[in-house]
């Protein structure tokens, strides 16, 4: 048998339209560093957590409930005036 043999490959894969583009916009998770949070107090908790929260960056809880990583420095807001009710109210069970 003489001749050319002829091979050829059946291409199978099917073709589709390529999706449409999306756009995906993430939140903004750069945190504020200005000081207009005119809702910002300074907050009692124990002493030994916040020097563990200042040296590692743990959270504390303050006595009012609120949880934040302390950062600032307490003297330039006001006390939470939750706080110093709940502290005023420690001190007098403790003198008594």
């Amino acid at each position: 048998m003489t001749g050319t043999a002829s091979i050829s490959a059946t291409d199978t894969t099917e073709h589709r339209p390529a999706p449409a583009t999306t756009t995906v916009t993430e939140p903004d998770i750069r945190p504020v560093t200005d000081d207009g949070d005119h809702d910002r107090f300074a907050h009692y908790t124990r002493r030994a957590d916040a020097n563990r929260a200042y040296v590692e960056g743990t959270p504390v809880r303050a006595l009012c409930g609120k949880v934040w990583v302390p950062s600032r420095d307490p003297s330039r807001y006001p006390v939470c005036p939750e706080c110093a009710k709940i502290r005023e109210r420690l001190r007098k069970r403790a003198f008594n």
